[in-house]
């Protein structure tokens, strides 16, 4: 778990990276950016009801994003508020993507959008 100051908690702090912030692709994770006044990153994890209605996957997809974006939380460049956003395919055949997998995707993210 992050401290609370890394993390993005209020609705408004998302609704801010969500309209004025910048975008990064691929198929199973999207990734939202937008530079904040701060010495540090904050970082904000959404994994929605079209993911999956249970929520023990959504959970574990969770868990896993946040798991791999703990290890590369040292890399990443510091004054930015960064928003990653599950998509559907996250899940495939009731179950969510290998970790192995997952990582490849946020690392690619990361890289083309330049946080790394």
């Amino acid at each position: 778990m992050f401290k609370k100051q890394y993390r993005l908690t209020k609705n408004k702090e998302f609704q801010s990276v969500m309209k004025g912030g910048q975008a990064a692709y691929s198929p199973v994770l999207m990734l939202k950016y937008y530079k904040n006044n701060l010495d540090y990153s904050r970082i904000g994890i959404i994994v929605s009801n079209k993911v999956s209605k249970k929520a023990v996957r959504r959970n574990l997809a969770r868990r896993r994003i946040r798991e791999i974006l703990q290890s590369m939380f040292t890399q990443l460049k510091p004054g930015y508020d960064i928003v990653f956003i599950a998509s559907p395919k996250i899940v495939v055949d009731d179950k969510v993507v290998k970790y192995k997998q997952i990582e490849q995707f946020l690392q690619s993210l990361l890289k083309k959008s330049k946080l790394i």
